[in-house]
C-alpha cells in the first residue's frame, strides 16, 4: 500500500531535527572522513552543534540549476535556514557566481564540478554528518566528477540524459538517431527550427556521434578529445551552425516557448522541458536515439568560504531525502539517486520510467566532466584538449 506523499513529506521533515540529534550522539572522528569538517571554518563538530549553529545563521545561498530547490518551507520550518536561490544560466555562469563569495553553495553538473574542486573553491564533504548520504546509489558514488582523491566532494542530486527532442507533426514518429540534426539533408530539411545547446560542453555531442560513425577516430570518451579528434568534432559543429535556428540558454522557458509555436521542430534537451512541453500537449518525443547521448549527474557541493555552512550542510542532506529526491525527480524529469523516494513519487511508475534502478540503461549515457590536458587517465603519453579550448573553439562556432 502506498503512502500519501505529502504526509510522509511533513512527517519525515517535521522529525528532521530530532533525527539529527539521535544520530549526532553515534558521530565524531570516524575514519571515512572524520577530520574534514575542521577544513571549513564555522562549521559544527557534531551534528547537534550543526544544527544549533545553523538556526544561529538563519539562512542559506544557493545556486541552482532551474526547479532543482524543493520543499524550501518544510526545510526552514525543521531547522530555521531560510533559503535564497538563485538560478545559474550555465555552468560558466554557476562558477562564477560561486567564486563571487556570495553563496554558501549549490548544484553542480560535472563540467563545473570538476572545475570546482580542482581550484579549491569547493571543499570536501564529511559524510558522517550527512545522514541520507549512506542511501545514495553506489554507482553515483565515487566517481570524477563528485570526488577528488577518494574524498567526497559532495551529495548527488540525481541523474538524466540529455534528450533528442522533436515535434512529432514535423520530424517523423520513427525517428531513432542523433543523425537528423548532423547529417546534411536533415539539415537541409529542418534549416532554421534546429535547437542546439548553447555551451561549449556541447562539443561532446558532436564528439559522440562521431564515435558511433567515424570509429577510425578512435574517440572513447567525448570530454576527452585528441587534437584531431577534437578537430573532427568542431567541424562537424561548423557545418551544422548556418542551420541551427536557435541556440538555447540555462533559461529553459525560450527553448519550451520555441517548440509551442513551431519556431523550433528538433533539437537536444533536457527531460524538463520534453515533460513541460507534454503537459500542455505540445505533439513532441523525447528519446535516448541509438547512438547513447550525453547526460548529467548533478551533485550539491559546498563553498570553501560558505558564510552559512551549518545551513549548507543540513541542505545538502535534505535534498538527500527520499521526500526531497522524489519531489524533485518528478518535477525536473529525472531519475533519482536515493530510491528510497521511489515509494513517495506520485507516479508510481516514475523510477521505472527514469530508470532509476536499471545501470545497464545508463551504460551509453557520457555523465557531463571537464575536458582535461591529461585525458583523464594514468597515461602520460596522451595529450586531450583542455576546457580553454573548447571554449574558444565555440565561441568561433557560435560567430
Amino acid at each position: 500500500m502506498r503512502v500519501n506523499r505529502r504526509a510522509a513529506v511533513l512527517v519525515a521533515l517535521g522529525l528532521l531535527v530530532a533525527a539529527l540529534a539521535v544520530v549526532a550522539a553515534g558521530c565524531g572522528g570516524g575514519d571515512d572522513g572524520g577530520d574534514v569538517s575542521t577544513e571549513l571554518e564555522g562549521l559544527g563538530t557534531s551534528l547537534e552543534e550543526i544544527q544549533d549553529l545553523a538556526r544561529q545563521e538563519g539562512e542559506v545561498n544557493l545556486i541552482q540549476w532551474p526547479g532543482y530547490s524543493v520543499l524550501t518551507d518544510e526545510f526552514t520550518s525543521a531547522t530555521g535556514c531560510k533559503v535564497n536561490t538563485k538560478d545559474g544560466a550555465s555552468s560558466d555562469d554557476m562558477i562564477a557566481l560561486l567564486q563571487s563569495g556570495a553563496y554558501d553553495g549549490g548544484s553542480f553538473s560535472g563540467n563545473a564540478s570538476v572545475r570546482l574542486m580542482t581550484t579549491g573553491d569547493v571543499a570536501p564533504v564529511n559524510t558522517e554528518f550527512i545522514t541520507n548520504f549512506a542511501d545514495i546509489q553506489e554507482g553515483i558514488q565515487g566517481q570524477d566528477y563528485n570526488s577528488l582523491d577518494g574524498q567526497p566532494y559532495g551529495v548527488p542530486h540525481g541523474r538524466g540524459p540529455n534528450y533528442l527532442m522533436f515535434r512529432t507533426d514535423q520530424v517523423p514518429e520513427d525517428t531513432d538517431t542523433w543523425g537528423v540534426i548532423w547529417e546534411d539533408d536533415q539539415l537541409a530539411k529542418y534549416k532554421g527550427k534546429i535547437s542546439i545547446y548553447d555551451d561549449s560542453i556541447f562539443i561532446a555531442d558532436a564528439a559522440l556521434y562521431l564515435m558511433a560513425t567515424q570509429p577510425d577516430l578512435g574517440i572513447e570518451d567525448p570530454y576527452q578529445l585528441s587534437q584531431e579528434q577534437f578537430d573532427a568534432a568542431v567541424a562537424l559543429l561548423k557545418k551544422q551552425a548556418p542551420f541551427v535556428g536557435e541556440y538555447w540558454p540555462g533559461d529553459v522557458v525560450k527553448q519550451i516557448q520555441s517548440y509551442t509555436n513551431g519556431d523550433s521542430v528538433v533539437g537536444t534537451t533536457w527531460p524538463y522541458q520534453y515533460l513541460a512541453l507534454t503537459k500542455e500537449n505540445v505533439p513532441v518525443a523525447g528519446i535516448k536515439p541509438r547512438e547513447g547521448t550525453t547526460g548529467w549527474s548533478d551533485t550539491w557541493m559546498i563553498s570553501s568560504n560558505a558564510g552559512n555552512p551549518n545551513c549548507m550542510y543540513l541542505w545538502m542532506d535534505h535534498m538527500a531525502s527520499p521526500e526531497a529526491q522524489a519531489v524533485v525527480a518528478e518535477g525536473f524529469g529525472e531519475a533519482p539517486v536515493n530510491l528510497k523516494a521511489c515509494d513517495l513519487t506520485t507516479n508510481p511508475n516514475h523510477c521505472e520510467d527514469f530508470h532509476a534502478d536499471d545501470e545497464s540503461w545508463w551504460e551509453d549515457v557520457y555523465y557531463w566532466t571537464t575536458p582535461a590536458q591529461d585525458c583523464n587517465d594514468d597515461d602520460d603519453s596522451t595529450t586531450c584538449m583542455t576546457q580553454a579550448d573548447w571554449k574558444a573553439a565555440w565561441t568561433e562556432i557560435r560567430g
